[in-house]
């Protein structure tokens, strides 16, 4: 059974998964880039944000990053396209769009 994450590899064998119902190690989604099977993406409008931060702790992946008190592009290395950000921007700075 495996008890690190970090030894898990695409072409780990089915024997070398953890047992069922079974959490041996951590996993975040810093250690993984989940934002590569989304759909869709959001799309920050620099133009219409007003630098509120009221999407940054809504994001569930923490894919808004915030640079000296200013929020910066989208992390879609990490980011699921959920679209949590969109509903709460009050200003229309955020919208979905489809990966091209």
């Amino acid at each position: 059974m495996a008890e690190d994450i970090q030894k898990l590899g695409v072409k780990a064998s089915w024997k070398d998964l953890t047992e069922g119902m079974v959490i041996c190690t951590p996993g975040t989604s810093k250690e993984f880039n989940t934002g590569e099977w989304s759909s869709i993406k959001p799309v920050f409008i620099e133009d219409k944000c007003k630098q509120c931060l009221l999407c940054v702790p809504v994001c569930p992946d923490s894919s808004i990053p915030v640079t000296d008190g200013k929020r910066a592009a989208f992390d879609y290395d990490h980011c699921k396209g959920c679209g949590i950000c969109v509903k709460a921007c009050p200003f229309g700075a955020i919208t979905m769009e489809g990966v091209k």
